[in-house]
């Protein structure tokens, strides 16, 4: 995919992230329990089979298996403009071992010692990817559709053993996956704004109804996601849109996926729809030394572990997948100097003022003399002229920039004020259990609370629990 801007390298790097999340997880081997439920994000499963096992979910959760996704976004282009559609997603292969018999014959067997190797039946996947091109003219004249096919496919490799002795065989086969992808283009006001429209869907229609949920994933599209860029104009941030279009950006229904902007900060030609809510501009931490397929879990914390499996275990790992095979390799061989990037990283650092705890004794709260003075149970902090503290309604109103993607979702909601804290930079923050969460109870038992600052709060009467 060209695009007019530096950003590419670096979305497809996020993009690849997104793509293998969750392909196969730490402990990495085929035996572990978590890898026998895999494939949870960007699911677009045969339209048939999804309705008749009620997966009819239409939320912006990208982990909600569908048969179709949609990203609606903003731009201000001309309409000379060419827009490039990326489509990418995973298509699962079935690998399959066979044993050679001593009269020449094969059969199936779910493992296979050959020496010091073996070899193992196990679902990989095969990247793949689509791209468009139309300009806006032409996106403003009609809807365009774009058919996407993958033949079936099918490939064999013999297995000899160490004395060249032909022993067995993989075989790796791909079913047949069909799909669609409509896209539009509709003028907003000022007329100069446009409301692009991307609709992906699969289209097989040939799957039983009765089948399973791995005869189903064959026939589908894993981890869907797609990068638009456009080489005139910019896209508008869906997640901070300017003021004059922030209720149009509101009207903009994103299913199963959502879009942000990609690339450098300041890049505006080129958006990411990912089925895993990200922020504007995200990157890849310089310090991670490669994929992990954990992708929003700890890299230190991952190799470390990494480390501590047992030979048999690495083995194991090694046969599983060529992925996997990578991880424990790369751990095995990284460098202390690597190992000690992932310790920690500053992103950023601004002055302490040296009288800290005489002009606010908040924040200095974890120091002994003074620990006493703001406590997370009885401190209160003072918003619209209402000191909140333990037990205190309030309403959700998230900040649009510079916060946890998720939370965008939770404005308008209320909910209760569990305790007051004060991180080591003095910031104060509320964490609130939200109300009608089926899960708060729990939530509040484990400590698992929502963080909000006080001007992302707006005080309420204590008796009031409004809907959102």
């Amino acid at each position: 995919m060209r695009t007019p801007g530096a950003g590419i390298d670096a979305a497809l790097a996020v993009a690849d992230a997104i793509l293998y999340e969750g392909y196969l997880l730490y402990p990495y081997r085929r035996s572990s329990g978590k890898n026998r439920v895999r494939w949870q994000f960007g699911l677009l499963l045969p339209p048939e089979w999804a309705r008749a096992h009620g997966l009819t979910d239409e939320g912006v959760a990208g982990s909600a298996e569908s048969w179709w996704q949609q990203t609606e976004c903003l731009l201000e282009a001309p309409t000379a403009t060419t827009l490039r559609l990326l489509l990418r997603f995973l298509q699962v292969q079935r690998r399959s071992v066979e044993e050679r018999l001593p009269d020449g014959a094969y059969r199936p067997v779910d493992t296979l010692q050959i020496g010091d190797r073996i070899e193992t039946s196990f679902d990989e996947a095969v990247p793949r990817r689509f791209e468009f091109t139309v300009s806006l003219a032409e996106l403003l004249r009609s809807v365009h559709r774009f058919e996407v096919s993958v033949p079936e496919a099918e490939n064999v490799t013999p297995l000899s053993d160490p004395r060249g002795e032909l022993v067995g065989r993989v075989t790796r086969r791909c079913e047949p996956v069909t799909a669609l992808v409509t896209v539009s283009a509709a003028r907003e006001e000022p007329p100069a704004l446009l409301r692009l429209t991307v609709r992906t869907e699969n289209t097989d229609r040939s799957l039983d109804l009765q089948a399973s949920r791995e005869a189903a994933l064959r026939r589908g599209l894993i981890a869907t996601h797609t990068l638009l860029s456009i080489d005139q104009g910019r896209f508008l941030s869906q997640l901070d849109p300017p003021a004059w279009a922030a209720s149009t950006a509101e009207r903009c229904r994103n299913v199963h996926t959502f879009p942000v902007l990609a690339g450098p900060p300041g890049n505006a030609d080129l958006v990411l729809s990912s089925p895993i809510i990200l922020y504007d501009h995200p990157r890849i931490a310089p310090e991670s030394p490669g994929d992990l397929h954990d992708a929003t879990e700890i890299d230190e914390i991952l190799s470390l572990r990494t480390l501590t499996l047992t030979d048999a275990e690495k083995r194991e790992a090694h046969a599983t997948d060529p992925r996997a095979a990578e991880i424990i390799d790369r751990v095995d061989t990284m460098p202390p100097e690597v190992f000690e990037r992932l310790h920690g990283a500053i992103r950023s650092l601004r002055p302490v003022r040296q009288d800290t705890k005489a002009a606010d004794p908040a924040a200095a709260w974890w120091e002994q003399e003074v620990n006493a003075a703001v406590s997370p149970d009885g401190a209160t902090v003072t918003v619209a002229g209402v000191p909140l503290g333990k037990g205190s309604r309030v309403r959700l109103r998230p900040r649009a920039r510079g916060t946890d993607a998720h939370d965008m979702f939770l404005d308008g909601r209320t909910g209760r004020v569990e305790k007051v804290l004060v991180d080591v930079d003095g910031t104060r923050f509320l964490a609130v259990t939200v109300d009608d969460d089926p899960g708060a109870d729990l939530h509040h038992w484990y400590g698992r609370l929502r963080h909000f600052r006080p001007e992302e709060v707006e005080p309420l009467p204590s008796g009031e629990v409004a809907a959102p």
